[in-house]
């Protein structure tokens, strides 16, 4: 059977969060996930694919600190630009890094990064009465919470952790994507044969106006759920999302947390219904996992990025099938 792999990395597989972003620890931290996928490229047969994706909450939220710093100097720019300032960085570095990956394995398939954006509603209820809930920049001690709140009394600010020092972050509104606008190219890359990083950071968010006009807009798509649409686009099969945890935990953070070696889509809903998980962080992964079962997805798997190939290969992280 021929596989098409939708890959989802998180922040982390790019800049962790004790670290401070130099283009130096995120190339370092490229080539540990780009090793990682020039496995699984290794293991594919003729006509399999890789689609890959990724987030950018720390890169935008620390280049939005940039901005915010200098503003007195240099005109900051809009959010979607900023967004689509860090697909292009990210995009850069995954594609060079796996370039030189695939090299290294004698593996001669060629790869590239498209910048892309996501059509999303302009009534989206995350754009209305600070609904924002997408977490970006740096992880806040409370102490600082108040202050960059005190700042910026614009800011939604937000506990994302049930426990620690660094719990809050700033959160952005996180419309639900439509549609990825730059789906025919992509589908025909990856028909070629091409490994097509895309969406990145959920894709840049856009709306339409009542002429069809494309236009930018203050926002963070998700990634997961930009992911699923992705995925749904290439005809993808398994859909993997790499995060800072080996297997999804009920009861996250409490006494009594569990891992979940599997789940159907079923039990997913409920455990949702039953809100096992963060708003934001790992909601919409479970989400996203269901939305693909739904269109057709064979399996979902939710695993750390140095657990890619186990979790492929059925020995570890969290898997999603549908009932």
């Amino acid at each position: 059977m021929v596989k098409r792999i939708l890959v989802a990395l998180g922040g982390n597989a790019i800049k962790k969060a004790d670290e401070k972003g130099s283009s130096a620890e995120q190339f370092r931290n490229c080539y540990a996930t780009c090793k990682l996928l020039a496995q699984i490229v290794k293991t594919m047969k003729k006509g399999d694919r890789l689609i890959i994706t990724h987030g950018n909450g720390p890169q935008i939220g620390n280049l939005m600190i940039q901005q915010e710093e200098v503003k007195h100097l240099v005109p900051a720019q809009t959010m979607d630009v900023v967004g689509a300032m860090t697909q292009g960085q990210i995009g850069y570095m995954l594609q060079q890094t796996l370039m030189n990956c695939l090299r290294e394995e004698g593996i001669d398939t060629p790869v590239c990064a498209v910048i892309s954006q996501t059509l999303v509603d302009k009534e989206d209820p995350e754009f209305f009465h600070e609904a924002a809930t997408k977490p970006v920049g740096n992880f806040l001690t409370e102490e600082e919470a108040v202050m960059l709140k005190k700042r910026n009394p614009e800011y939604v600010i937000r506990k994302v952790k049930p426990a620690g020092e660094r719990i809050w972050r700033r959160t952005v509104p996180s419309p639900h994507p439509v549609a990825n606008v730059e789906e025919a190219a992509i589908r025909r890359l990856v028909d070629a044969g091409f490994i097509v990083i895309a969406s990145g950071g959920g894709g840049i968010p856009v709306i339409q106006d009542e002429h069809g006009r494309y236009k930018g807009v203050e926002a963070v798509v998700d990634k997961d759920l930009a992911g699923e649409r992705l995925a749904e686009v290439c005809n993808a099969n398994v859909f993997l999302i790499l995060t800072d945890m080996e297997k999804v935990k009920l009861n996250f953070g409490k006494p009594n947390e569990q891992d979940v070696d599997k789940m159907t889509d079923t039990e997913a809903k409920k455990y949702l219904e039953e809100e096992h998980f963060i708003l934001g962080s790992m909601e919409p992964k479970i989400k996203a996992c269901i939305q693909f079962l739904e269109s057709g997805g064979e399996k979902a798997i939710i695993t750390s990025p140095d657990k890619t190939v186990e979790a492929l290969e059925g020995k570890t992280g969290t898997l999603i099938y549908r009932n």
